[in-house]
């Protein structure tokens, strides 16, 4: 049974459960002990890998477990998840961004992709599906997961993972409560167990039932044990309660302090080499009866099986190195672009510009002719090229009618300001004021605005010209209350990927709608958010942030959860429920009809939300359940049907354990944000 590694696992049927875990036992019986330990840690030397790491992080694929004797492959490393990390690869818009497009066909398709370009590089194994919540915009990779709600982020996550699987190994991350950056090594996040179940967990939960391959444990602390050492999360609740059958890996480097007490809770592999959890080391733990071998049996047979699950022939024809930044996959992120930008305010219908009424347009800013990108740390992509938002206008528009200044030389942008029909400010943050923090820089933002002086240039813009469009880039909710209504349009573009600057162009002068929707919401002071200190040694996670917070306390939102606007109008009708009365295993079936009433193509995202108003115990006043995207032409009306099981309006009573549904009523939500006024409403009963 030794196989050559191109051709491990590939004679057996992937498909089917009961054959991989038969040959993986196989394997197991045929490991030696010594072997078998050197399944948890990662191939590399120590001093290796950092070196390596310092000049290019992940520049080739990181291997892990590889066992010559039997010829059992190491499975290789890379990161993500804007893209592959190694070589000059498809950057994709970041992923706050692509939550803001709420398509999970899109999100499957750049999985897909992003799975090709990874095995083409020699990679099997993705670590790039984040699906941490957004608690708080200062979190400052915020810009890398979904948004802020759990049944989102679990719908997007889940498409990923569905995309990258079907070329290589997809491991979700950060397990969990990861949703602050400089103290992400320290700090101790305490939390009720409700809390966890209900709110930061199930997003995880959805990732692990859609079949995902492994899942990486967070720096953090939570309730006083560090993620990879607490065996209530890994073992308990993951692998236990939710019969995860995949492997747990450690952030890297840092991600574990005490081996044994890892491997103990659950860990499987340490990341991406052996520091804490050497082979020598275990195997000492071993003899001294400090960890049983059956724990290391575990640990084996789970990443054997994962390895035979993906195993299969390397396929030259779909792996050839064309597909890199191939023109299918250029145009995907800027389909992803296009779709995640979101029209926040367009007064006077200032939006779609003319090309034929525009003789001069004034750009400005420095990120207008800037490669802004996202995050330079894990999981910064080296793209072939960048298209800046100066680019894409000039290239629609033409160079001769674009008046460029960064706006740093107030006297000659007043002038040129003057001279132009129309004025695009393009302000924000790089990824020097938000990302990963490393040696220092980057991190968590030190505020929530844009900076002082972009604020007060977009002020002084305002008193020449009245026709004035801010474009902002970035990785979360920027407060805008100071400036919003001195402008007349007022764009979020995120980090916006290799094609931003042609999707923003094709935007702005109505070759493409507006259908970005916002997957957080935005405060109009930071009093509205939860607690948020960047350099505490401890916080508590409460069962209330986002919008969940804004109805909680009657606050209105600058922008609620979900909220974008098109260049059409869409009206709703008719809202129905196919079942008043349903019993704990049933199903409601709701419909609603979607017109576009307006004069251009576009498409809708019709969300449903759920309420508890007879709950016995603290609820939300409502709570995403169901969305989906539809594209409609002018006059068009469709009916979108979303179906609710009533499971997922479950509780978790910490005083039995489990998961309650309730007898009662239940308020359903239909429309197009989570606006509560504008939403219409119907009820129905569990019995």
């Amino acid at each position: 049974m030794v196989f050559i590694d191109e051709e491990f696992g590939t004679g057996i049927n992937n498909q089917d459960p009961q054959e991989i875990d038969h040959i993986a036992r196989k394997y197991l019986d045929a490991l030696e002990l010594e072997e078998k330990t050197r399944f948890m840690q990662g191939d590399l030397k120590f001093l290796q890998g950092i070196i390596s790491m310092g000049i290019r992080y992940n520049a080739k694929p990181l291997p892990v477990g590889k066992i010559p004797r039997l010829g059992i492959p190491a499975f290789k490393f890379t990161d993500g998840p804007r893209g592959i990390v190694m070589g000059s690869s498809t950057c994709f818009p970041v992923s706050i961004a692509r939550g803001a497009t709420f398509d999970v066909d899109l999100e499957e398709r750049i999985g897909n992709a992003i799975g090709i370009e990874g095995r083409t590089q020699g990679a099997d194994f993705f670590g790039g599906v984040c699906i941490n919540l957004l608690r708080h915009p200062a979190w400052g990779r915020a810009q890398e997961t979904y948004g802020e709600d759990p049944y989102h982020l679990g719908e997007m996550g889940s498409a990923l993972t569905r995309g990258i699987q079907k070329h290589m190994m997809a491991c979700g991350k950060h397990y969990c409560l990861n949703s602050m950056e400089n103290m992400r090594f320290k700090v101790n996040v305490s939390i009720e167990e409700r809390t966890l179940r209900e709110i930061y967990l199930p997003h995880f939960k959805k990732c692990v039932k859609t079949g995902i391959a492994a899942i990486m444990s967070a720096y953090n602390q939570v309730n006083g044990d560090y993620c990879s050492e607490n065996k209530y999360l890994l073992t308990d609740i993951l692998k236990n309660d939710w019969n995860f059958p995949g492997f747990v890996i450690t952030d890297f480097i840092w991600g574990v302090y005490d081996g044994q007490k890892a491997i103990i809770a659950g860990l499987d592999i340490e990341m991406p080499f052996s520091y804490k959890m050497k082979p020598k080391t275990i195997l000492k733990w071993i003899e001294s009866d400090k960890i049983i071998e059956e724990r290391i049996n575990d640990s084996v047979l789970r990443i054997l099986k994962q390895k035979l699950r993906f195993a299969k022939k390397y396929d030259p024809e779909l792996y050839d190195r064309s597909q890199i930044a191939c023109q299918k996959h250029t145009q995907l992120a800027f389909e992803a672009a296009v779709k995640s930008m979101v029209l926040l305010q367009n007064k006077n219908k200032i939006l779609p510009l003319n090309l034929d009424k525009i003789h001069k347009i004034a750009v400005f800013g420095n990120l207008a002719d800037q490669k802004n990108i996202g995050d330079h740390g894990s999981s910064r992509v080296y793209p072939p090229y960048v298209v800046t938002p100066l680019m894409g206008i000039q290239q629609i528009i033409g160079y001769s009618k674009v008046l460029y200044d960064t706006g740093k030389n107030l006297r000659r942008a007043t002038k040129l300001a003057k001279e132009a029909d129309v004025v695009v400010i393009v302000m924000g943050y790089t990824h020097a004021d938000e990302g990963e923090f490393m040696m220092g820089k980057a991190g968590d933002r030190d505020f929530l605005t844009l900076k002082p002086k972009d604020e007060d240039f977009i002020k002084e813009m305002a008193t020449v010209n009245p026709n004035i469009i801010v474009v902002m880039e970035g990785g979360s909710a920027i407060i805008i209350e100071g400036w919003k209504d001195k402008v007349s349009g007022i764009i979020m573009a995120w980090y916006p990927g290799m094609e931003g600057g042609n999707a923003l162009a094709h935007l702005l002068f109505g070759k493409d709608n507006f259908s970005g929707k916002l997957p957080y919401v935005t405060p109009k002071s930071e009093d509205q958010l939860p607690f948020f200190d960047k350099n505490t040694p401890a916080i508590t996670y409460d069962y209330y942030h986002g919008y969940r917070l804004m109805d909680k306390q009657n606050y209105e939102p600058a922008y609620p959860f979900g909220f974008g606007l098109s260049y059409t109008t869409f009206s709703y009708g008719n809202p129905r429920i196919d079942n008043k009365k349903i019993d704990k295993s049933g199903e409601v079936q709701i419909s609603v009809d979607v017109s576009n009433i307006g004069e251009m193509v576009g498409d809708e995202i019709v969300q449903i939300y759920v309420g508890y108003p007879e709950s016995k115990v603290d609820r939300v006043v409502k709570e995403l359940k169901a969305f989906t995207r539809i594209r409609l032409e002018p006059n068009e009306t469709k009916m979108v049907t979303l179906t609710i099981p009533a499971r997922e309006t479950a509780f978790y009573d910490m005083n039995l354990k489990e998961w309650i549904i309730e007898s009662g009523k239940y308020d359903i939500y239909v429309g197009s944000c989570a606006d509560s006024r504008s939403l219409m409403k119907l009820n129905f009963h569990i019995l």
